[in-house]
């Protein structure tokens, strides 16, 4: 009968001993009695090194320690030699199900080679390198798949299936059956693995796991815990003899548990207050700490509640043998009163294993009366209570292992004989400062608050910006140049798509016929977009079709730097993607010594903008120095800012093999793209079949991020024989819409704008002169209101009967900049319409701002030590001492704690707590917060939104539909019914700054961008002088003063404002 542990992990996985090396995995096996050890972390390429340098095979699929590394130790037996077998885990974080999964896998495969084959194979899918145990955003399914493609021997376990946050059954990341985590895979898992915190009669009450294994293993981070748990088997000493025992039950005989109760996820509880509660007490308390009112870690003993179909004391047909043990210090340390770590228990332990043998032989089968005659009454006491299944237990909660209690410390002072090597040291009491059930009193007022109607739901939040501004809503089955977009094939085909001509699904078909018909494979095809937000809309269009879902866990879709970031991973490029905290600071100092009049923000917009690839002129080229010192300053942190990440990625490219995901390449808003993404778009299709470009000259609208307008020319040059295809259909605007838009893009050069409106006509196109800003603002909150048939009973008995009503969330009031929109947030506010305003604005530069999003940061992260510094000085204006640090911890405590909640309900404390409450930029970053469901997506879109992805609310309360705020560079890839195009004056379009000029083109296709966002209805408003491309309107487009009454022929009324 040999025992086996094999699930462990080495010095290279997180939170591990630096003795998790081959030589003390040996010592400890002999220690412990353990026959078969798991080497853990195959994955790790320096771990897979040292095995191959310390170890030397055995029987078939084993290795041992050579003779040169094994430690000799008179409490370690020699009486047998420790077999190796090669195991990994490996976390899966994924999506599946509308839920984030995150679930661990163990994996045993027959040889190191075997091990370097999947490695090689996971490595082009994550990162694996910088960890032990791997984590991959794969789903298991796939996992299992690609694992056994690799090497059909390899035995696949999900692990320790209940632990709370990272299992297949786990409370807060897994799921309910294992077919719903492996679908038309599950059949080929065999066995389970029931971790510390459950034993088998708790898997017994789950009928569905009758056919599975069951196999227990210590999951060590040491090597003093392997054999926490293990599995007997009585089996020929050679993989085979492994896998028949864990794939078929085949010498299996049975499993050493934990006390499930020591496991540190075994009861509910809440570990800072206290707290640890029963499946039954927890449903009392509604899954909320009786103390705080915070929710409750789920332990096992509640899931399997909620997954078993069985009475408690149910044996399963196929059960097998077990024995509940504890390890020997922990025995000897409740015997005694003392720690298990104590100095005293340790020297004791090393006297008995010299003494009695390995530590499983002294748990299971040494006489009682043999550790009596060496070790006193009260050891041997221990050992006989732990063996007749009389020790008791505070069972272990939300990560915090249980208590065992064999003796209490009046039957400890009553046994005679026991050596008196612990007199002189204090004894330990043992879970005073836990409780199964909180006694505390709450003081009035405690009631923890909850979140009531004024604010909706997750749903209601995106329902209020994304609903109807979906684009391409009208478009039906594919045109005949849609088609032959989607089907032409070619070295290089362009398409220009028009605003509202399909572009999306035009990409998308695109996809589908290379996978379908042309049977491309999908890791062959990679699809760039603008946005990430565009990637997983991308994805979840093209997964609608069910024969594209496992396509798509192969296919390659993001933005120029995720892809980029994704390829540096894959050379094995180290480097630290430099936060927002890091570039400001180094901006900030390289502002002050080179005397430039720009702020650090201004700074790093110059930096992007030359870094992009684009030529300066004039005032900008005085600025190459400092951007050079600034990339410098970089290096030597070995930190890459997001240009950067593009720049790194064409330089090693260039020392690269042709990459297969780029064989065939698409890439989407092609005319947005930069001169440096450009030339990475070339080398990526360097050696590749196709590539297909999609997109509109005449929406390049960033050229002050450094696109580049001419990138359609450029690709004609380099590839003279692209196929070009223009897309012409419109079905998103009414013809007076798409002519008015037509009318202006004509303006630009090149030849004339063809579009054709497949939509009905609808009212003519309205130009509306106010005499203020202010009186413009009044005007747009009263249009809504009309729009919207009225907010109260006056408005309403005054609109027209056949006029049609539309929602909030059908209307969008776009500006060229955020400032524009003060005056009329002001007054939305007063008529009470709800709005959101979606972009960046400039709140977020403000100090307060800076140094508190610094300060969530460092709570995020406390190992951030640029969000410390800046928190510090804006917050405080101190420097990041040991003397202040005390401070920032002391808020740490204060706020840790509401950093896992939503990010409102932190901000509202923070402000308080600070005495911001007046702030108007700290009340807008609360706003900004209410849109977001936790912390740490609030703080990404913060860092990373670009316009439409960053979302603030327009007061303190929701409703299911909200109008939209937005700029025109936000809008762009939306649509509405109704648009507003606000503040179309001289100076704000075209914009006209000194320190930024403009492109008088570029500005046209912004307005162009904005006139097609709308499909209904379109109002123009400006005060002052009319934008010069007002005139460029077709002549039958008049303007009209705000005061002047509506034709009532188009359908409107007239407003109180007009009656003014």
């Amino acid at each position: 009968m040999y025992i086996a542990d094999l699930h462990i992990h080495s010095r290279y996985s997180r939170a591990t001993s630096k003795d998790c090396v081959p030589e003390y995995l040996d010592l400890w096996a002999r220690k412990k009695g353990i026959h078969i050890i798991g080497t853990g972390d195959f994955t790790h390429p320096a771990w897979r090194e040292e095995l191959k340098e310390k170890l030397c095979p055995a029987e078939d699929g084993l290795y041992v320690l050579k003779k040169e590394y094994r430690i000799h130790d008179p409490a370690a037996t020699e009486a047998f030699i420790p077999r190796f077998v090669v195991t990994g885990e490996i976390s899966s974080i994924y999506k599946k199900m509308d839920k984030v999964r995150k679930v661990h896998s163990l994996i045993l495969l027959p040889s190191l080679d075997a091990a370097s084959d999947l490695s090689a194979k996971l490595e082009a899918i994550g990162n694996i390198h910088s960890d032990g145990r791997p984590i991959l955003g794969l789903d298991c399914r796939d996992l299992l798949e690609i694992t056994l493609e690799k090497c059909s021997r390899a035995i696949y376990v999900p692990a320790h299936i209940w632990t709370p946050h990272f299992s297949m059954f786990g409370a807060f990341s897994g799921f309910d059956t294992v077919e719903d985590c492996f679908e038309d895979m599950a059949s080929f898992v065999h066995a389970i693995e029931t971790g510390l915190s459950s034993d088998p009669p708790m898997n017994w009450r789950v009928s569905a796991l009758d056919r599975f294994q069951l196999i227990s293993n210590s999951d060590a981070h040491s090597p003093a815990k392997l054999g926490r748990e293990a599995n007997f088997l009585d089996i020929d000493l050679a993989y085979d003899g492994l896998y028949g025992a864990i794939q078929r039950g085949e010498g299996l005989y049975g499993t050493i548990e934990f006390f499930p109760e020591e496991g540190k996820y075994h009861f509910d509880g809440h570990r800072k207050c206290h707290v640890c509660l029963s499946p039954a007490q927890t449903e009392k308390y509604g899954g909320k700490c009786p103390v705080c009112g915070r929710r409750l870690t789920i332990g096992v003993s509640h899931r399997v509640e909620a997954l078993a179909d069985r009475p408690e004391g149910t044996v399963s047909p196929n059960a097998r043998p077990f024995e509940r043990l504890v390890p020997l210090p922990e025995v000897v340390g409740a015997a005694t009163g003392h720690a298990s770590t104590s100095a005293g228990v340790t020297k004791q332990y090393e006297e008995m294993l010299r003494t009695l043998g390995p530590e499983f032989e002294i748990l299971r089968s040494v006489p009682c009366e043999d550790i009596r005659k060496h070790f006193g009454n009260l050891i041997a006491s221990g050992i006989k209570r732990l063996r007749d299944g009389q020790a008791t237990w505070l069972p272990g909660f939300d990560g915090e292992y249980g208590t065992l209690r064999l003796f209490t410390k009046e039957e400890r002072e009553n046994v005679d004989g026991q050596l008196s090597l612990f007199d002189a040291m204090p004894t330990m009491a043992f879970g005073d400062n836990f409780k199964l059930e909180s006694g505390e009193e709450k003081k009035s007022g405690d009631e923890p608050k909850r979140d009531g109607g004024e604010r909706c739901g997750d749903a209601l939040i995106d329902r209020a910006f994304q609903e109807n501004s979906v684009g391409e809503a009208g478009v039906p089955l594919p045109n005949e140049l849609q088609r032959e977009a989607a089907q032409t094939p070619g070295r290089c085909v362009a398409v220009v798509a028009g605003p509202g001509t399909g572009k999306t699904k035009t990409l998308i078909a695109r996809i589908e016929y290379l996978l379908e018909t042309r049977r491309v494979k999908p890791e062959h095809i990679t699809a760039v977009t603008f946005t990430n937000k565009a990637a997983g809309e991308l994805r979840q269009r093209l997964s609608q079709n069910p024969d594209n879902k496992r396509a798509l866990r192969r296919l390659h879709a993001g933005t120029f730097h995720a892809l980029s970031m994704e390829l540096l991973k894959r050379w094995g490029c180290a480097y630290t993607l430099a936060d927002n905290y890091m570039t400001m600071d180094l901006a900030g100092e390289i502002v002050k010594e080179y005397h430039l009049k720009m702020s650090a923000g201004q700074f790093l917009q110059k930096v992007s903008y030359i870094k992009s690839g684009q030529p300066l002129a004039g005032a900008d080229e005085s600025l190459l120095p400092a951007e050079k010192a600034y990339t410098e300053r970089l290096r030597q942190q070995n930190a890459l800012d997001f240009d950067d990440l593009l720049l790194k990625a064409l330089e090693l490219g260039k020392k690269q093999e042709h990459v297969l995901w780029f064989d065939y390449l698409l890439v989407d808003e092609f005319q947005d793209i930069s001169p440096v993404q450009y030339e990475l778009l070339r080398l990526w299709n360097e050696g590749g079949v196709e590539l297909f470009v999609i997109g509109d000259s005449d929406q390049a609208i960033y050229g002050f991020r450094g696109s580049d307008d001419r990138c359609f020319s450029r690709l004609y040059e380099d590839f003279p024989r692209t196929k070009e295809i223009r897309l012409v259909e419109n079905y998103r605007s009414t013809p007076q819409i798409l002519n008015s838009a037509l009318s202006v893009i004509n303006h630009n050069p090149g030849s004339e704008r063809v579009l054709k409106a497949h939509r009905p006509s609808g009212p003519s196109v309205d130009v509306v002169r106010t005499r203020s800003e202010k009186s413009q603002a009044i005007f747009v909150a009263h249009e809504v209101n009309r729009y919207i048939g009225g907010i109260d009973m006056i408005d309403a008995s005054e609109r027209i009967q056949d006029a049609k009503t539309r929602s909030f969330s059908d209307i969008a009031v776009l500006y060229r900049t955020h400032r524009q929109a003060r005056l009329l947030e002001e007054c939305l506010q007063n008529e009470g319409i709800p709005y959101i305003v979606a972009g960046r604005d400039d709140f977020l530069a403000e100090k307060e701002v800076r140094g508190s999003l610094a300060f969530f940061d460092w709570l995020l992260d406390p190992a951030n030590d640029v969000a410390a510094k800046t928190c510090l000085k804006l917050m405080w204006d101190y420097e990041d001492q040991p003397l202040t640090r005390q401070i920032l911890e002391k808020y740490g405590e204060a706020f840790g704690p509401l950093i896992k909640g939503r990010p409102g309900k932190l901000i509202e404390a923070w402000i308080s707590d600070m005495g911001m409450d007046g702030n108007e930029a700290m009340g807008r970053l609360l706003q900004t917060s209410l849109c977001y469901k936790n912390a740490q997506e609030f703080m990404e879109a913060i860092h990373t939104g670009i316009e439409s992805d960053l979302m603030r609310c327009g007061g303190k309360k929701y409703t299911a539909d909200a109008v939209t705020l937005m700029t025109l560079h936000g809008a762009k890839g939306l649509e509405f019914p109704v648009v507003i195009l606000y503040g179309a004056q001289e100076g704000a379009l075209p914009y006209e700054s000194e320190r930024h000029p403009s492109s008088e083109e570029e500005e046209r296709r912004l307005f162009f961008v904005g006139i097609t966002r709308a499909r209904e209805e379109l109002v123009i408003t400006f005060s002052g002088e009319p934008s010069k491309f007002i005139s460029e309107l077709p002549e039958d487009i008049k303007i009209r003063d705000a005061q002047t009454a509506r034709k009532l022929s188009g359908g409107r009324q007239l407003s109180l404002f007009d009656l003014m």
